[in-house]
Parts: structure tokens; sequence; C-alpha cells
């Protein structure tokens, strides 16, 4: 009965969400409250299990990283790389697009894809501002590259870090065998932008001048606090590059580093906690519970299970079923909690094949899936949700459905491209 209470409870939000009939976090906590209510789950379960409950890095991973943006934001620096960006692109919308596109995709590699939306959304919004267009296209183009572009290391997409912390797998390792076909998917869908965004580049003539009169370094309004910003991000940033030294999780680097910026620049909670995105944080935590309550009951187990089972032992058969598999169910239930379940059964499914180049091929066909497959849909990512809200609070929502548009094409085109590597690189070049 658990099950069954668990999957239609998770169905029924599912469809509330991709609707939009009520707002998203509603759904997601209206479920959790179903799941708890009925005793499918409890508060152990919900909260302090590992396997089960909320993932609170990610819950403060979040919330640190949005409160050192709410200072940062002070400093005027985003109106500057607004300007810059427009100028350089000499106020042509297409080309903000790749120019943008391409600094997130590269700086979710060495950041982790969520900090990089968080950081460029804003830029994002005040270019698009500045010349008079619509934000959506550039901020879901822009989160489709974080999660393409953070595939390419260890921290850049939060899947990587349970797979390289199951697999043994090192910071260079992921930028050895992702990298090489992450740079590839990036200059596919760099090409296809003008296609998949068609219609979204007309501008005013008189803006674009305009924006090329703009002198960016007026827009900086508090030096003191932007030097102050930069060493906080800067020793953040190196905490999270060298997390494999320390062993310190990215959600505490990213707390101690809003404590500490809050602390030496004085700011009021009125100034910083006003930039966090409560509702994003509360509609993760109703995510994870229910996806938690699928976990126990053993759902999502029996589906990876079976996936596995049908491979018949034969490896290649294996990592195709693994990078396809993960992809669809990625996109639907999220990425984390998903290769969190997977990783298990991967690492059981490794142990049976005697070849290692083979074997190892099982994790980054999860790898590309889990991190491709979180394209797919508006919940599939914890990037895409990130941007999703920051969206909504500036008043140009993004809908689930158009989304999930152009979300389903790229996902569809990056795993069709990682299927050839997987084989040509792991079983015919090996």
């Amino acid at each position: 009965m658990s099950v069954v209470i668990a999957v239609a409870v998770f169905v029924v939000a599912y469809v509330l969400i991709a609707t939009e009939k009520i707002p998203k976090m509603v759904a997601a906590l209206g479920g959790a409250g179903v799941v708890l209510g009925v005793g499918v789950v409890g508060s152990e379960d919900a909260f302090y299990s590992h396997e089960t409950g909320v993932d609170w890095d990610v819950i403060f991973l979040l919330l640190g990283m949005m409160i050192i943006v709410g200072v940062l934001r002070r400093t005027g620096v985003f109106e500057y790389v607004a300007i810059w960006a427009a100028k350089r692109a000499k106020g042509s919308p297409r080309r903000i697009m790749v120019l943008l596109v391409l600094i997130t995709a590269v700086a979710s590699a060495f950041l982790d894809n969520v900090t990089t939306v968080l950081l460029i959304a804003p830029v994002t919004l005040l270019v698009c501002d500045r010349l008079n267009i619509n934000p959506v296209p550039f901020l879901i183009a822009e989160v489709l590259a974080s999660n393409i572009g953070g595939a390419a290391t260890l921290i850049g997409d939060p899947p990587n870090i349970i797979i390289g912390s199951r697999a043994g797998l090192t910071f260079n390792d992921f930028l050895v065998h992702m990298a090489p076909i992450v740079v590839i998917e990036l200059i596919v869908f760099t090409l296809i932008l003008p296609w998949l965004f068609r219609g979204s580049f007309a501008v005013d003539p008189e803006r674009a001048a305009g924006v090329m009169e703009l002198n960016e370094r007026e827009a900086i309004q508090d030096t003191r606090l932007l030097v102050q910003c930069g060493v906080v991000l800067g020793v953040v940033f190196t905490a999270f590059v060298t997390h494999s030294v320390h062993h310190v999780e990215p959600s505490v680097v990213a707390l101690l580093g809003a404590g500490i910026l809050v602390l030496i620049s004085r700011s009021r909670p009125s100034a910083f906690l006003a930039a966090v995105e409560w509702e994003t944080l509360l509609f993760f935590a109703g995510l994870f519970i229910m996806v938690g309550a699928m976990v126990k009951t053993g759902v999502i187990g029996d589906l990876a299970g079976l996936a596995t089972d049908a491979t018949g032992g034969d490896a290649l058969t294996a990592v195709m079923l693994i990078l396809f598999v993960s992809a669809l169910l990625s996109g639907i239930i999220d990425n984390i909690p998903y290769v969190a379940t997977m990783s298990p059964l991967v690492a059981e499914l490794a142990t049976a094949i005697d070849n290692p180049t083979h074997a190892e091929a099982l994790w980054w066909s999860l790898a590309l899936g889990a991190d491709f497959g979180g394209n797919m849909t508006a919940i599939g990512a914890s990037a895409n949700v990130v941007v999703l809200g920051i969206a909504l609070r500036n008043g140009t929502p993004i809908s689930f459905w158009e989304f999930t548009r152009k979300g389903a094409m790229v996902t569809l085109i990056t795993v069709a491209l990682a299927a050839p590597y997987l084989w040509l690189r792991y079983f015919v070049l090996a």
C-alpha cells in the first residue's frame, strides 16, 4: 500500500507542477505532507536519513550562495558585467546569448552549476532590461549550458560528486574522461542556439546604440564592498576546487563564506535575506521528501534493478541502457536523488565485469546520462529550479512546458552524441 501511495502522490504532484495549476512549492510541500501524514515516511526518514531525506547539503549550499550573491549585488558588479557583455557583443542579442552561454558553461565546470546560475542570472536580467528584450530565452539557454558544462568536472554538477565518492574517481579522472565530450556537446549546443531560440533576437537599434554609449565603470557603486566580496568568493571557490584535500563539504564552505561576508560587510539582515529564494528552497525540500518516499518503498531501486538486469551481462548493453535510462529518469525525478539511488547498483554491476575499462565506462555512462538528462524538464536539475525561481521573482516566469520543450530537445541531442562517444572511447579504441 505504501508503494501505491508514494507513486500516486509523486505523480499527482508532478502533474500539478507540470500544469502549473498551483505554485510548484505548494505542490511539492503538499505531496511531502501527504507521505509524512499517512506514515509512508517518518520524520527520521525525511529529515535525518541520507538515503531518503532532504539533502541538506544542497539546501544550505543554495542558501549560502544566495546570501553571498545578495551582498554582491549591492556593489553594482552585475551591472558592470551586463554592460561589458552587451558592448563586447555590439548590442547583438544573438552574440550576447552565445557569450553568456560560453561564460556560464566554463564557469559551471570549475564552480558548481547552481552557484554559476546564481551569479549569471542577475547579469542576464540586466542586459535584457537594457536592450528591452525578453530574458526568458537567455535564462533557459544559460541553465542548459550550465548542466552541460558542469558535467566536465567532479565539482561541476552535484551528481558527479556522488559518483566520484562512490567510484573513487578524482577531479582529474572527470577532467580526462568527461571534458572531451562536454567540449563537443558545447560546440554543438552553441551552433543550434539560433535555431532553438529563433525569433528571440529582435532588438531596437536605438536601444543597442544606447548600450554602446554606456560606461561600465560607472556601474560600480561600492568598491570597498566589491573587494571584500571578491576575497570571500575567491576563498569559497578555492575551497570548492580543493574539496578532495580538506574534505569540507561545499555547503559548509558556502555557509561559512556567507557568514564571513555578512560580518565584514556589516550587512543588515533585510538586505541579504531579501535575495534568498525561499520558495525554491522549500520546493527542493518537498521534492526530496517525495522522492525519498519512493526510495524507501523500493520504487526507484526496483526500476534501476530492472534496468541493470536487462543487460544480460553484456558491458556495452549495460553502458547504453544506463545512459538512456539515466537521462530519462533524471529528467523526471531530479538527477541528485536518482544518482544517489543508482550508484550502489552500478557499483555492483561493475564488479561483475572483468574488463576494467568497460567497468569504468558504466560510471561515465551514469554521469553523462544524469547530467545531460537534468536538462530534460524544469525539475530535472537543481540549477533549473533555481533559475525558474529567479525568473518568477523578476516578473518574467518560465512555464514548466516552455522550459521542457527546449530542454527535452537539448537532452535528446546531447545524449545522442554521448552514446557514440562511450562506444568509441571505451569499446572500439580502448
